[in-house]
């Protein structure tokens, strides 16, 4: 009765290093992946000049990229409506702080979308043991999918849904007599939050990858609630543009392709799911 106890205690004792094995390992990669965006974050705040001038407040001015090719696009098709005029919105700081708790917010974002690649990696590394053989393969690769996708998101929010949000609301008048001058802490979220938005928006395929493989989703039903999904993606594109018909199908159609791509995703992990590969 002694032995079996002691060889219990033992046993439980294991158990508790092993945790507390897994606790230091998990705190290791958190301190890498501050320490990767704390760094980038000093870099992004030592060049303000190409974070703001250059990158932040760029849509904000009628010479940004996105006009420049939406008017192009427009004489393509003999629209004029296309064409932005006069934009340069008038962004104002109202607090005494406001500037410098905007530079060090935006460092820090920036800091994080650059890092992003890096900290995806160490959260897979500490994953990764846990995972058989075939799940290793298959998670670089998605580990890969998931940065670019982000990133594609990121990029794709920036050059195109910003730019249109910031021309509706920053010129939207609900009367002559009524000025907009933008807040700076106003703008800044409106930038932040739409680019953050869309780029998780473009994890999708990922996220219906991982809900087929515990069994949530399947491409039956993916396929069958298309129709409302279109509804939703319409309606999400209705809220975050101008009420024109082309700038709603310019957010439509990507985030239909992804859609699509995603039940093409859920179909080909279903298959290795009914084949037993995993």
């Amino acid at each position: 009765m002694e032995k079996h106890t002691t060889k219990s205690n033992v046993t439980s004792e294991e158990k508790v290093m092993s945790f507390w094995d897994h606790l230091e390992e998990l705190r290791g990669h958190i301190i890498r992946s501050l320490i990767a965006i704390l760094v980038l974050a000093v870099l992004a705040f030592l060049n303000r000049h190409i974070i703001f001038d250059a990158i932040i407040l760029a849509p904000s001015r009628s010479n940004f990229y996105t006009y420049d090719w939406l008017c192009k696009f427009g004489h393509l098709i003999s629209s004029s409506s296309l064409c932005i005029g006069d934009l340069n919105l008038k962004i104002i700081n109202i607090k005494m702080s406001g500037q410098f708790l905007t530079h060090m917010y935006i460092s820090v974002v920036a800091g994080f979308i650059l890092s992003f690649p890096y900290v995806l990696w160490e959260i897979w590394r500490f994953v990764q043991p846990a995972l058989m053989p075939n799940e290793k393969k298959y998670s670089r690769g998605g580990l890969l999918i998931s940065t670019i996708l982000f990133l594609i998101g990121i990029l794709f929010s920036y050059f195109f849904i910003v730019p249109i949000t910031i021309h509706f609301l920053g010129t939207y008048s609900v009367s002559s007599h009524v000025a907009n001058q933008i807040s700076l802490n106003s703008y800044i979220n409106t930038v932040v939050s739409v680019t953050f938005a869309v780029g998780i928006v473009f994890e999708l395929p990922i996220l219906i990858y991982f809900l087929t493989r515990i069994g949530v989703v399947t491409p039956d039903f993916l396929k069958k609630n298309r129709k409302y999904m279109v509804v939703i993606l319409l309606t999400v594109s209705a809220i975050i543009t101008p009420p024109d018909i082309f700038s709603q199908m310019m957010v439509f159609i990507p985030l239909l392709a992804l859609y699509e791509v995603s039940i093409l995703v859920s179909k080909r992990v279903y298959k290795k799911i009914m084949r037993g590969e995993i």
